[in-house]
């Protein structure tokens, strides 16, 4: 918890996504985009969010569908992430940055993030298990913590889904909502991250306020907050990741949108604590 109250300067921190295009070697990927094209982008949407007054930025592979699994992910993939990761560090030296690299390549994701000055990652399965639309996922947690502390990268960290959006967990169905948010704990996440089912679906109260004050990590809200719901979850969450809300026309293939990050930002430092 001091790791990410140092890190932030607000108490409860809005982290907005930069999604690049589809990177070379992704089915999507158009052989006329030239790294100068992505470059322009993923710094547009990380200026438009950091003038739109957001605490932290995370860069991600949103559009690499469909997503490979560890074992298979491209090197070219890492090699983008991290170059574009640079690219923002350099240019905004000390604000705070993260990385997620679909779908759970979370090895990758941290050597990108130690490469590039990141501070942390996002992890989709950092315990259990289960069934996602690209197979099979086990936990990267006991892997994972170790190469951060081979690689001496134990500043950088790890934000752990459970329950995560776009899966089945039926694997984990006997187990509560709070014995797998206990479990991220336990991995020695440095956050855990509630979601919906969906990109741009927002959890349920219920299942929010069977984890609020339960936990001692922060709780960030993964997937769905929007200003029509921020006055419901806003209260009872230590945070948030924000990516179809801040895109023009909640479109989320569109660039971000600086008004939208304005008028979030604002209307969640209404609400308050």
């Amino acid at each position: 918890m001091n790791k990410f109250k140092t890190l932030f300067k607000n108490k409860k921190p809005i982290i907005g996504m930069v999604h690049l295009p589809p990177l070379p070697g992704a089915p999507l990927y158009n052989p006329s985009t030239s790294w100068e094209d992505i470059r322009k982008f993923a710094l547009n949407d990380a200026k438009a969010l950091i003038e739109g007054g957001v605490d932290g930025i995370q860069v991600e592979n949103q559009f690499d569908i469909p997503f490979q699994l560890p074992d298979s992910l491209g090197i070219e993939t890492v090699a983008f992430i991290t170059a574009i990761a640079c690219e923002i560090r350099n240019k905004y030296p000390v604000f705070p940055i993260g990385v997620h690299i679909l779908l759970n390549c979370d090895l990758q994701a941290l050597a990108a993030a130690k490469a590039s000055g990141a501070n942390w990652i996002r992890v989709f399965n950092l315990a259990n298990a289960y069934i996602s639309n690209s197979g099979y996922i086990s936990a990267s947690g006991p892997e994972l913590m170790r190469f951060r502390n081979t690689i001496h990268a134990n500043d950088i960290l790890i934000f752990g889904d459970f329950q995560v959006k776009h899966g089945s967990h039926a694997i984990t169905a006997d187990r509560s909502i709070l014995e797998k948010a206990q479990d991220i704990e336990t991995s020695l996440g440095d956050a855990v991250i509630i979601t919906g089912t969906a990109t741009g679906t927002p959890p349920d109260s219920e299942s929010i306020l069977s984890i609020k004050g339960k936990l001692s990590i922060p709780v960030l809200v993964g997937s769905g907050l929007s200003i029509k719901n921020l006055q419901y979850i806003w209260p009872h969450v230590d945070g948030a990741l924000i990516g179809t809300s801040f895109k023009k026309d909640n479109r989320l293939s569109a660039p971000v949108d600086i008004n939208a990050v304005r008028r979030f930002v604002d209307q969640a430092n209404s609400i308050g604590s």
